[in-house]
């Protein structure tokens, strides 16, 4: 029996949440951004970079209400997962370029929203006068904004939301809808400062994108590769290392993602199962749309063009020869097919620049 309001619904909420194996669940809320003049200045001085969406979306962002007309709270859910063990590289292994691990295995769009309509169905039938919004990353919502209202996340100076125990590996869902719950108390500490003196996160990234509690879009290694469709800037393509898709820099230094015995038990949800976590950069390269779409039949990253794949390739295959990454033999064939790429006028024009362009940096 669902109960008809108050906290008991509240807890009913977190408990059938974590049933439907959501690693944190929370209930806030909904409010209009706090952070709309930030916001608002962050996008006019163009730090959103190539993400268009984001600024053509922004109203709808910083007004939920624009998406559930009448809504007055929201349920916050998070998936974990990866739990903080580095990537295993054999460096005598052909070189390979990386996927960041949110973006291995299976699309966890679908699989949470899933897992959401579960939620949202049982509070559909318990309350039909109310209305009801699954939302995700794809919509626009400010979703680590009322995941740290709902007490689910403190947000970190590298602007990822880090769960109390369990880090920064988590992505969340939201279920917007015009009840009026009882908010979630915020475990300890949630809402104070989760990072203090520390600069982990700003120290390690290789273009200086991140500055406390902001990231410049235009300078971010995953948004070059990711949503970045044309030849992007030069120094920001040298800056790649075995990006492939994606980059995960900042999370893999930040010390809340140091394993304990709290997040060893937490475990990962199983839809995370660590497919694609890497590619042969020389058949990236190869790759034909047949190919690309293979590699992300079930994965997140079918917005990325097979020109834009193979562009990736190209600067990855290049970071690979410059730092000494795998065998001698597998850098030297990277280096004959980027010769190859780049004197083919059948090659589309992002490849062949690229591979033009990365030929010039290794002075070949």
């Amino acid at each position: 029996m669902i109960p008809a309001g108050g906290p008991e619904l509240t807890e009913w909420i977190v408990a059938r949440g974590r049933e439907l194996g959501f690693a944190a669940v929370g209930v806030a809320r909904l409010e209009r951004s706090s952070r709309e003049e930030v916001i608002r200045e962050w996008v006019a001085a163009g730090r959103h970079g190539p993400m268009e969406w984001f600024r053509e979306q922004l109203e709808a962002r910083l007004d939920p209400c624009t998406m559930l007309p009448g809504a007055r709270s929201v349920i916050v859910v998070a998936d974990r997962y990866a739990d903080g063990r580095p990537d295993r590289v054999d460096e005598g292994a052909a070189p390979r370029g990386r996927t960041a691990r949110y973006a291995r295995g299976r699309d966890y769009h679908r699989r949470m929203k899933k897992r959401l309509l579960t939620l949202h169905k049982a509070l559909d039938d318990a309350f039909p006068g109310h209305a009801f919004r699954r939302c995700g990353d794809l919509e626009p919502v400010l979703e680590r904004e009322h995941a740290e209202r709902a007490g689910v996340v403190r947000i970190g100076k590298h602007t990822l939301g880090i769960a109390p125990g369990l880090g920064s590996w988590i992505l969340l869902g939201e279920l917007l809808t015009t009840l009026e719950l009882e908010p979630t108390r915020a475990a300890p500490g949630v809402g104070s400062d989760p990072c203090g003196a520390c600069t982990a996160c700003i120290d390690a990234c290789p273009t200086q994108a991140i500055t406390p509690w902001s990231v410049d879009a235009s300078r971010c290694i995953s948004t070059f590769t990711l949503e970045e469709r044309g030849d992007g800037s030069a120094w920001l393509a040298d800056s790649v290392g075995d990006w492939l898709f994606g980059c995960d820099i900042c999370q893999e230094v930040c010390p809340h993602n140091a394993p304990t015995v709290r997040s060893r038990g937490a475990g990962i949800h199983p839809d995370f199962d660590g497919r694609g976590a890497s590619h042969d950069l020389l058949t990236v390269l190869g790759w034909t749309e047949q190919d690309r779409t293979a590699a992300f039949l079930a994965g997140t990253l079918k917005r990325v063009s097979l020109d834009m794949a193979r562009r990736n390739a190209v600067h990855a295959a290049a970071s690979a020869i410059v730092q000494g990454k795998g065998s001698e033999a597998g850098r030297q064939a990277l280096a004959q097919k980027l010769r190859e790429l780049a004197v083919d006028p059948a090659q589309p024009d992002l490849v062949r620049h690229a591979a033009q362009r990365q030929l010039t940096r290794l002075g070949a």
